[in-house]
């Protein structure tokens, strides 16, 4: 039996990127296969729903989700280390990768689709990698199609003209965090990758593919983009730091970005929520329109 596993993915999916840069940080023997029509079929065989990305095992195992894929990784391949051995440190980053996954998805939505350039841009990009072998003809007929697939997405993220300021601050402020922190180090943590690392550099990778979100970050935060560089074939290169050295740097993130923002829609998110994805989705884009309650600015610093 091949001990290969296979990645169904694509690269305009931060999930699938996320996935991807894991495996290879654990240089866990893979196959990266982008998902097209030429093999559908075989996904579908596996797949128990229509998302990317999808991990088969060499035992034929299926897997899907992000999160809980590199959890089921985590069981079989521990070495090296992806989170800190300090409890309240590795609590930190795996709050990082849920702001990551469930807020920074709206940002770079909204960030992305400020500009008519950049709205064409990811459905044009999909359509070609589901399609590669479509002539100009029948690639121009799968436009509308896709493009209607894709834009009411940004409302199911909580994307819209309602939220887009209170987004794109998050987006600037943000990258402000970043550069000061990334001044020190070059992963989240110190010298190696993070859970946290992986959620959050995915979306901002795709950001930096954009046009708008590109530029602003090609000019504003190079040391941002030179860690999304490392982050796409991470390694060990050296010790995760202990949180005093963390603090000064780190903080603006969990208390400006994580406790102002994430904590409050959450808290709306789950008050309202009737069960299920469906419902915490449809919970999420209400509480982004309604506006998240204050909380308080300061996040308790997690004990050394």
């Amino acid at each position: 039996m091949s001990e290969m596993y296979r990645i169904y993915g694509m690269e305009l999916s931060p999930y699938s990127v996320k996935v991807r840069s894991y495996f290879r940080y654990k240089k866990i023997p893979h196959e990266w296969i982008v998902r097209n029509v030429s093999n559908m079929d075989e996904f579908n065989r596996h797949a128990k729903l229509p998302l990317v990305p999808l991990v088969v095992a060499p035992d034929g195992t299926a897997m899907q989700d992000s999160t809980p894929i590199i959890e089921s990784m985590e069981t079989r391949f521990p070495e090296p280390a992806l989170q800190p051995a300090d409890p309240a440190l590795a609590f930190i980053s795996a709050l990082i990768e849920e702001y990551a996954d469930e807020w920074a998805t709206s940002r770079c939505s909204t960030t992305a689709g400020s500009t008519r350039r950049t709205r064409s841009r990811r459905p044009t990009g999909s359509r070609r990698a589901m399609n590669p072998d479509l002539d100009e003809a029948g690639f121009a007929s799968t436009k509308e199609a896709v493009k209607g697939r894709m834009v009411p997405r940004l409302a199911l993220v909580g994307s819209s003209a309602v939220t887009k300021d209170v987004i794109e601050a998050s987006f600037h402020r943000q990258l402000a965090i970043l550069e000061a922190h990334l001044a020190a180090r070059p992963f989240l943590f110190g010298g190696r990758p993070a859970l946290g690392d992986l959620g959050l550099f995915a979306q901002l990778y795709e950001c930096s593919t954009d046009p708008t979100p590109g530029a602003i970050m090609r000019e504003r935060a190079p040391r941002t983009l030179a860690w999304i560089e490392r982050m796409l074939d991470p390694d060990a290169s050296g010790a995760f730091e202990p949180w005093d050295r963390l603090e000064a740097t780190l903080q603006p993130l969990l208390r400006d970005e994580i406790g102002a923002i994430l904590l409050p829609v959450d808290a709306r998110e789950h008050r309202r929520d009737s069960g299920g994805r469906e419902g915490r989705v449809h919970a999420r884009r209400q509480a982004l329109r309604a506006g998240a309650p204050e909380v308080p600015r300061e996040v308790a610093a997690p004990a050394a």
